[in-house]
């Protein structure tokens, strides 16, 4: 690991000012992906600027603003917190099926936003990507590829997004709150997390010298009854090879609301608006729930080794809306 330097940072000023100083610099939450990547080579980064004594460790919820979420709150906190288990059972279930207890604890909600993908060509230096290095190109599209994207890959890029926790803050239509030298923003998850397409080493919309100050849920009422279910290689400590956050408001029958966003299967977490779209207005059963996640997955496009993907996010969407639809008629 090569030398940097060190700051740390006790407001959101004073961390803009110093992102400011030194094009190098990276922010430094929980550290738990950032300094591994340090370690092997991936990230070298000239100045880290820690802000976890930022004062953005705070979760408040009400019913007319929704889940407000400050950028320094821990995994570990924002899954315990009796309002988003109440209010957002699949943002506390997402958060508790990534990494450890002891990642969790260190881990912090505006680091996890920006983790990088775990495509392993990204982390070996021996290798290319277009990722890690641009226009170097893509080994992971004739090599191993089984835990890869399956929906908007290009061929510059098949990796997949890491994170549990932005599949359930797609599926909400969370915000990213951030704070520049030039004033504060705001990005929907959506349009925070950019299509690969040929530029895979620009990730997210984020502007240069931003720092991330929280994330709002908006009130969402089908949100109280939504599940979040990860599909792994092994029982823990593992990324998903496919996930799903589903969200479901039925009566009589009938879906009033759903949400679904599907994780593992794209560079970004992918909200599944077509299946939305086929769901709502018509009968909560199972047929209907194939149908909607098969009209989802037409647009995918797996490569030799990842056509399970398809069969497995279809089964998925089924059973925790069936689940969903079951448990609504209890």
């Amino acid at each position: 690991m090569r030398e940097f330097g060190y700051e740390r940072a006790h407001d959101v000023a004073g961390a803009v000012a110093l992102l400011g100083t030194d094009p190098g610099a990276r922010l430094l939450g929980g550290g738990t992906n950032l300094v591994d990547l340090m370690k092997a080579g991936v990230e070298r980064p000239s100045l880290l600027i820690d802000v976890r004594e930022l004062p953005l460790d705070e979760v408040r919820f009400s019913p007319e603003d929704g889940l407000r979420i400050g950028a320094t709150v821990t995994n570990s906190d924002l899954a315990a917190h009796p309002e988003v288990r109440r209010h957002y059972p699949a943002l506390s279930q997402a958060l508790l099926a990534g990494a450890s207890g002891q990642l969790r604890n260190m881990a912090t909600v505006g680091g996890n936003l920006l983790q990088r993908t775990r495509c392993g060509y990204f982390a070996d230096l021996a290798k290319p990507c277009n990722k890690r290095a641009p226009g170097t190109g893509c080994p992971a599209r004739a090599g191993d590829h089984r835990n890869h994207a399956i929906l908007g890959a290009s061929e510059h890029c098949v990796a997949t997004h890491p994170s549990d926790m932005a599949v359930a803050l797609a599926a909400f239509d969370a915000v990213v709150s951030y704070e520049t030298a030039d004033g504060p923003g705001d990005l929907p998850v959506e349009e925070f997390y950019l299509p690969v397409g040929d530029t895979p080493h620009i990730e997210t919309a984020l502007p240069a010298g931003a720092v991330i100050t929280g994330v709002t849920l908006p009130p969402a009422p089908a949100a109280a009854h939504s599940r979040y279910r990860k599909v792994r290689e092994r029982a823990s400590y593992a990324f998903a090879i496919g996930s799903v956050a589903a969200a479901l408001d039925v009566r009589d029958g009938v879906v009033r609301d759903v949400r679904l966003a599907f994780g593992a299967v794209a560079s970004r977490p992918w909200r599944a608006r077509i299946a939305e779209r086929a769901l709502t207005g018509g009968p909560a059963d199972g047929t209907a729930f194939a149908a909607a996640a098969e009209a989802e997955l037409a647009a995918a496009r797996p490569l030799p080794e990842n056509g399970y993907k398809v069969t497995l996010m279809r089964n998925l969407v089924v059973a925790e809306l069936t689940r969903l639809t079951e448990e609504a008629a209890r």
